[in-house]
């Protein structure tokens, strides 16, 4: 192995470098594009979409205003909630 012939320092800056990069692959990369297709979400968001709270309760969303959106959970019953907290329907997303 090409390894074999570098000096000690050496074959631990690579071994670290190594591992920063999987970090960075497995770890925060993955995280990161998760978080702006969720923001994504968020941002497309308007009146008649049907959504899900955190919580799991499916609602039809009925207005957006900034971080708070007015969202229907059955017919004449209305709750505001915040936007972050509003996830697509698991098998209704788009790919």
């Amino acid at each position: 192995m090409f390894l074999l012939d570098v000096p000690n320092g050496v074959k631990t800056i690579i071994m670290l470098v190594l591992l920063v990069a999987i970090f960075y692959f497995f770890l925060i990369r993955p995280q990161s594009q998760q978080a702006k297709k969720e923001a994504a979400y968020r941002d497309s968001l308007k009146k008649g979409d049907r959504t899900m709270t955190a919580g799991g309760i499916h609602v039809t969303v009925v207005s957006v205003e900034g971080p708070m959106a007015t969202v229907e959970l059955a017919p004449g019953s209305r709750a505001k909630v915040q936007t972050a907290t509003l996830r697509p329907i698991p098998g209704t997303e788009q790919k």
